[in-house]
Parts: C-alpha cells; structure tokens; sequence
C-alpha cells in the first residue's frame, strides 16, 4: 500500500468582482508553483469597504497538495 502525506495551507485571494473569483485566483496562484493541488476549501468570505461601498472581495481558502519528501 502507497501511503500519502498533503499538507495544507492557507491563502487569501482576491478580487474586484466576486468571491468566486478570489478563490480561484487564490488557487491558479498557487498552482503556478505547487504540485498536485487537492483539495480546497473555502474557509472565510469577507470584503473591502471603502466609502460605504464595496470594492474588493476576500477568500480566505485552505489548499491541500501531495507532500513528496526523499527517502
């Protein structure tokens, strides 16, 4: 049997449109630099205000990946 080892980690993305897009800028971000992405998960939604209107959307997002070490 293969064991599997994922780490997790958190990041913030964000956007001027929609909560769904600061995820998955969130994610893409990431996955120019990290291999085997798994699982995400959107832990807090927030949003900027300025001038009693809002102008920028926050997500707060787990990110799993496989987590390779040498032997």
């Amino acid at each position: 049997m293969n064991d599997s080892i994922y780490k997790v980690i958190q990041l913030i993305g964000t956007s001027e449109v929609s909560w769904e897009d600061a995820a998955k800028n969130a994610v893409e971000t990431a996955g120019k630099t990290l291999d085997d992405l798994r699982i995400a998960e959107i832990e807090k939604l927030d949003m900027r205000v300025e001038n009693g209107k809002v102008n920028a959307y926050r997500a707060r997002v787990n990110l799993s990946f496989k987590y390779y070490h040498e032997k």
